[in-house]
């Protein structure tokens, strides 16, 4: 075995530290990238911050249901309502109708044990706290949490809820009681005959009984639940001024980076303490560079976005185009992955509502002539289709997708109008079938 020395060129693609963080900024939004700054400036003793006066004032109430098309409501002037918890208000009244402790003690049990919309979540691996409550004071706990809150608090399930509301306000109605408890299953897959055909009565008995059902709150105790209104800053503001776009990044109210003149006599001295603020020095450099950096990439894709995509500025998400990350990398020179992180978690405000960035980037479909069309155009085509379809007999996907292809030239195959339908939370053909009395 001999032993011997060989020398070896290698070369390797490190990523630094810098770099590392200079991708990240670019993903910030602009409200990440203030706290970002502000981070900074706490473990960086050169970089002092000078507070700008303004601060944003355009502002978009964010839902909290998630909506692909957002809103043009722009509430300047709302102003967030903190509520007093509605345990606490339940818990309060509980003391004042119940004076007995054991009483209170398995009403603040149920109370602690209720989810957001008011459903009482029991299992095996919930914690009475040394509490020993049997079925029978479960229910009869129920029974007195009833009237405390709205009738249908302290359910377990939707049936529960639904036939509580029913015991309580309709006891009359004994037909919609025993639909709900023996077959609620077959109400949400909309098996209107066989409903009939189980409960012995007549398609127009089964209507009646369903609109009466449609009257009942599935949700009755969702005042547990914050609904507090939350909010958005928009990072991209575009604007239209006789029929011209243009656009502006929400970034005025960002504090200045300055240096910290204190420290400047250190840069050029010979000591310990000297590489230290060298360092911190070529940070507060990295970091200007860096937020420079993101700024004019996010101006160079909103450039090509305004040019691109035109006609969705002038008449909303029918004329959105197709366009990907890609396309809008090779027009401003740069990597598909740089435009990727720069549009992520970025805020656009149009003249009709404010959107997610990525909303404007979409791949296509192909037509029967040659050309392309946008899935987000499909997806409006889908949902206006749907939307006019003749309720009683609903179209099936496949027929949709024959539709598409024969009427609009459009090639697609069903799976896919599948899974647009369920992104548009559009229920299947079955479960929009409606009653017909005839």
């Amino acid at each position: 075995m001999e032993l011997g020395l060989q020398q070896r060129q290698e070369l390797n693609l490190l990523m630094t530290v810098e770099l590392r963080q200079a991708i990240e900024l670019l993903q910030y939004s602009t409200y990440e990238l203030e706290q970002y700054i502000r981070e900074q400036e706490l473990e960086n003793p050169l970089i002092q911050l000078k507070e700008k006066e303004e601060r944003p004032v355009y502002e978009e109430r964010l839902h909290r249901r998630s909506a692909p098309f957002g809103s043009s409501e722009m509430p300047l002037d709302a102003v967030q309502c903190v509520e007093e918890n509605k345990r606490e208000e339940l818990l309060k009244q509980a003391k004042l109708m119940y004076p007995d402790a054991p009483t209170q003690s398995l009403l603040k049990y149920l109370v602690y044990n209720l989810d957001d919309n008011g459903f009482l979540q029991l299992n095996e691996h919930t914690s009475t706290a040394g509490l020993a409550f049997n079925e029978d004071c479960i229910e009869k706990g129920i029974h007195l949490l009833q009237e405390l809150g709205p009738i249908g608090i302290g359910a377990r399930d939707l049936k529960e809820c639904l036939l509580l509301q029913i015991i309580y306000n309709y006891p009359q109605n004994r037909l919609a009681a025993y639909l709900v408890e023996h077959h609620l299953n077959l109400i949400a897959e909309r098996k209107w005959n066989e409903i009939a055909s189980k409960m012995n009565i007549s398609m127009n008995e089964v209507k009646n009984l369903f609109d009466f059902i449609q009257t009942l709150n599935p949700r009755p105790c969702s005042f547990m639940s914050d609904n507090s209104t939350k909010y958005l800053t928009p990072d991209i503001i575009v604007e239209v001024s006789d029929e011209v776009f243009t656009f502006h990044l929400n970034d005025s109210y960002l504090p200045g980076i300055h240096m910290n003149s204190n420290y400047s006599q250190y840069l050029h001295a010979k000591n310990d303490a000297s590489k230290y603020i060298q360092t911190q020095y070529k940070n507060y450099q990295w970091l200007l560079s860096s937020i420079e950096q993101r700024r004019n990439t996010i101006i160079k894709i909103v450039h090509v976005l305004l040019e691109k995509q035109e006609d969705f500025f002038k008449n909303g998400f029918q004329s959105l185009k197709p366009l990907t990350l890609k396309e809008v990398a090779d027009v401003i020179e740069m990597h598909e992955s740089t435009v990727s992180r720069a549009t992520t978690n970025k805020v656009i405000q149009t003249p009709f509502g404010s959107f997610d960035l990525r909303l404007l980037f979409t791949s296509k479909l192909e037509t029967s002539d040659g050309n392309s069309v946008s899935q987000t155009k499909v997806k409006k085509l889908l949902e206006s289709f749907i939307a006019q379809e003749n309720k009683f007999k609903p179209y099936s996907d496949q027929k949709i997708a024959e539709y598409f292809s024969t009427e609009k030239g459009i090639t697609i195959s069903r799976r896919t109008i599948s899974k647009y339908r369920e992104e548009l939370r559009i229920p299947s053909s079955n479960r929009r079938k409606e009653i017909q009395v005839l």
